[in-house]
C-alpha cells in the first residue's frame, strides 16, 4: 500500500474514532488502570457487534483524560475495505507513516481492530511488543485468535478479556438506571427494575440494538456471524448444514443435544461434521455447550451436552417457535452471565433423573448449585426444582443452593440445607 494511503487511515481512524461519546461503561473496565498498566499484549475477544470497539474507544478516552496526548494514539479498524490490499509487508511502512504524522513522544498505546485479518499480524505485533515503548491492544471476533504460531509466539505475552452483548447491569446503566443495594427495598425502585427486565428479555445486550430498539438487527447481525465470521473463515463448503443447525440450536436453547441427534437434525453422516460445527459456533462465541459434570471424562464425553446462545434475543430473531419459553430463555440469560462472570459451569444429572441446572467448579471443587425457573408457584414445578438442587447439594457437600426465578425473594431450608429463592433481575444485579 501506498505510505500517503496509510496516513489517510491513519488519521481518518483515529479522529472518527475520538469523536464518539455516550458510550455506556462496561463492566470490564472496572480496573481500567490496572489494565493500562500492565505490559502484556490485551487481546479482547467476543461476538461480532457486543462492542469490543467500543471498549477500545473508552480505554482511550480515559488515556486522555489521565494525561497521553492524542498524538501517542493509533486507532486502525482493519475490516476497513481499503485494507483489502495490506501485506506483511506494509507493516513497516504504517508504523513508520504513524510517527510521522503524530510524532509520539514516549509511551505509544495501538489500538487494532479485528487485526486477525491481516496475514503475518502476529509476528508484527510481538515485534512491537518486544523491541519498541508501546502497550497493545487486540480485538477479534474469534476464541482462536491465538491458535497455530500465533499462540507460540505470544505465549506469556499477553492477556485475554472475553466481552459479551450487554449484562443486565449494562442494560440498566443504557436505560440512564443506575442501581444501588438500597434501591430493592424501595417499591418502586424494584418495580422499575423489574420493568427494565422485562424489555432486556424482547432486546437482549447487542449495544445498537439496546440503543434503537430494533430488534430486526438481529438477523443482520446472524448472517453476518454465519456467512463472515463461519463460513469464510472456516471455508465450510455445505452453507444449509450450518445453517439449519445454528437454527435448530436457537430453537431449543438449553435443551440436552447429543452429536448424534444433531447429525440427524442436518442430515449429515458424520458425528465429526456436527463436533466442527460447534466448535465453530463456540470460536465465534456464537453458541456454547455446557456439558454434564461427572468425576470420570469417559462419562462427560459420551453424555449430551446443554446449548445456549451468546444472546437470548439474537436466538429468539431466528429460532423455529410457536410459543414462547420463559424458563429456557432465562436459563440463557444465567448460563451467559455465569460465563461472563468467568467461572466454569456444568449441568447435573443423576442416576435417578434429579437435575441440577448448573455446577460452578473453582479448581477440583464445585462450590456452588444454582437452579433456574421461571415459575415455581405449582406444586409438581417447585418439588422438582427442590429436590434437584438438594440432591446436588447433598452430593458435593453444599450447604446452601440458589433458586433463580421471576418471583418473590425469600429461603427456607430443607434436609439442613438453605435454599435462596432469589429473582432473577436482582441475582443479575449482584456481584455474586
Amino acid at each position: 500500500m501506498e505510505k500517503r494511503k496509510l496516513t489517510e487511515l491513519i488519521v481518518e481512524h483515529k479522529e472518527k474514532t475520538l469523536s464518539g461519546d455516550n458510550y455506556i461503561v462496561r463492566d470490564s473496565l472496572s480496573d481500567a488502570q490496572k489494565i493500562l498498566n500492565q505490559k502484556e499484549i490485551h487481546i479482547i475477544s467476543g461476538v461480532r457487534r457486543c462492542g469490543k470497539s467500543t471498549l477500545m474507544r473508552l480505554l482511550m478516552g480515559q488515556l486522555i483524560e489521565k494525561g497521553v496526548k492524542k498524538q501517542n494514539l493509533l486507532y486502525l479498524n482493519f475490516e476497513d475495505d481499503r485494507f483489502a490490499e495490506f501485506t506483511t509487508a506494509d507493516f513497516q511502512p504504517l508504523y513508520e507513516a504513524f510517527l510521522e504524522v503524530e510524532s509520539p513522544v514516549g509511551r505509544k498505546y495501538f489500538f487494532l481492530d479485528e487485526i486477525q485479518n491481516l496475514p503475518g499480524w502476529h509476528r508484527w505485533v510481538n515485534r512491537l511488543y518486544e523491541f519498541e515503548d508501546i502497550k497493545l491492544f487486540i480485538t477479534g471476533s474469534n476464541s482462536s485468535i491465538l491458535g497455530g504460531e500465533a499462540g507460540t509466539l505470544l505465549t506469556g505475552r499477553n492477556r485475554i478479556m472475553e466481552l459479551y452483548p450487554f449484562s443486565f447491569m449494562e442494560f440498566l446503566r443504557a436505560n440512564d438506571l443506575s442501581v444501588k443495594d438500597r434501591d430493592f427495598l424501595i417499591t418502586e425502585k424494584r418495580a422499575g427494575i423489574a420493568r427494565l427486565f422485562n424489555d432486556y428479555l424482547v432486546f437482549g445486550g447487542f449495544p445498537e440494538v439496546v440503543k434503537s430498539q430494533d430488534t430486526s438487527l438481529l438477523q443482520e447481525y446472524f448472517r453476518d456471524i454465519i456467512f463472515r465470521d463461519v463460513v469464510t473463515r472456516y471455508s465450510v463448503r455445505n452453507v444449509r448444514e450450518i445453517r439449519e443447525l445454528a437454527l435448530y440450536l436457537a430453537s431449543n436453547l438449553s435443551c440436552m443435544s447429543s452429536y448424534k441427534k444433531l447429525r440427524d437434525v442436518i442430515s449429515v453422516n458424520s458425528l465429526t461434521t456436527v463436533k466442527n460445527y460447534i466448535g465453530y459456533f463456540e470460536d465465534v462465541y456464537l453458541f456454547f455447550a455446557a456439558g454434564l459434570f461427572d468425576y470420570s471424562l469417559k462419562r462427560q464425553m459420551y453424555n449430551p451436552s446443554k446449548i445456549y446462545c451468546v444472546d437470548h434475543a439474537i436466538a429468539s430473531s431466528i429460532a423455529f417457535k410457536f410459543s414462547e419459553d420463559l424458563g429456557r430463555t432465562i436459563e440463557n440469560i444465567v448460563f451467559i452471565e455465569l460465563k461472563r462472570r468467568g467461572f466454569e459451569v456444568y449441568y447435573w444429572k443423576d442416576k435417578k433423573g434429579r437435575e441440577c441446572d448448573f455446577l460452578i467448579k473453582k479448581g477440583m471443587t464445585i462450590t456452588e448449585a444454582v437452579q433456574v425457573s421461571s415459575n415455581i408457584s405449582t406444586m409438581d414445578t417447585r418439588d422438582r426444582e427442590i429436590t434437584g438442587a438438594i440432591a446436588a447439594a447433598e452430593e458435593f457437600g453444599l450447604k446452601e443452593v440458589k433458586i433463580l426465578t421471576t418471583e418473590d425473594l425469600g429461603s427456607e431450608t430443607v434436609k439442613g440445607i438453605n435454599i435462596q429463592y432469589i429473582p432473577i433481575w436482582r441475582w443479575l444485579c449482584s456481584s455474586e
